[in-house]
């Protein structure tokens, strides 16, 4: 029998408990999804690739280039909420429903306004963020704008560089923590059910709590694989953000199990609505 811890006193969603090496079978199916739908999966990603190259060259041009790396690491904080269709898609794989762009660009329609106000919050995240690391850097530099070819001089070979990344580092981490356990299955929670932002929050932090080491497994995968698309100029991401996506939404599959209104477990994908008491 499935052990399974409930959310809420109430009836609504339980979160099953996984073993630390789930987030591996996570990845083969997503692997899976993003080969049954190549062209839309890929064709998607290489759109998210061209606009973050288009940022970059954006900062180098109008001399802010100390904000490419505050941007570069929130990339980790929004990436959620970028993956939305790509949690469509893999829906409807699931489902047995036709893929489509169309499908995919209405992904956010089905539980519209929830989506939003959580998408507020991962961007106010990701604003505070490039705000607290533009601020560390004016006061470990003194308010230097070095240029891009001189940036990493005085990242790396500055006096105050070890401090000045332990400290950004330790910050980025704690707020990177906090967005990965709001965020891990609430979105493909509220793709998949009629539920609102508190429950959908409230199933996520559950869903760390009780999978404390495969949850943190899957958090160094992604900011691994991520990492990995980054550094190669953000070409890597035209694979590794579909993976990542259909990965993601089976991971919310996996974890958190479904309830019927009279509280009884069901497998499939329904769109009931939630209520707290």
């Amino acid at each position: 029998m499935t052990d399974a811890v409930p959310v809420f006193p109430t009836p609504g969603p339980k979160v099953r408990r996984v073993p630390l090496d789930r987030p591996w079978l996570w990845l083969a199916r997503g692997w899976a999804d993003l080969l049954r739908a190549p062209a839309l999966s890929l064709g998607v990603g290489a759109a998210i690739a061209a606009v973050s190259i288009g940022l970059k060259i954006a900062t180098m041009v109008s001399g802010a280039i100390y904000l490419a790396l505050p941007l570069t690491a929130g990339f980790f904080l929004v990436a959620p909420l970028i993956a939305v269709g790509f949690y469509e898609i893999s829906r409807r794989l699931g489902a047995g429903e036709a893929v489509s762009g169309w499908g995919f660009l209405l992904a956010w329609r089905r539980n519209g306004s929830q989506i939003a106000l959580l998408g507020l919050l991962l961007m106010l995240a990701h604003l505070v963020w490039v705000r607290v690391a533009t601020l560390l850097f004016a006061l470990f530099f003194a308010g230097a704008n070095p240029t891009f070819e001189r940036l990493f001089d005085a990242l790396i070979f500055s006096p105050v560089s070890i401090s000045f990344l332990l400290t950004g580092g330790v910050v980025g981490l704690v707020l990177g923590a906090i967005v990965f356990s709001i965020s891990v299955v609430s979105i493909p929670m509220l793709i998949d059910r009629d539920v609102n932002v508190i429950i959908a929050v409230a199933t996520s932090l559950k869903a760390v709590r009780v999978n404390g080491p495969a949850m943190a497994l899957w958090a160094a995968l992604i900011v691994a694989f991520t990492a990995f698309g980054l550094v190669t100029f953000y070409l890597g991401l035209i694979v590794i953000l579909p993976l990542l996506g259909h990965a993601s939404w089976h991971a919310y599959r996996d974890v958190v199990e479904e309830i019927n209104v009279s509280g009884s477990s069901q497998e499939g994908s329904t769109r009931e609505r939630w209520q707290l008491a």
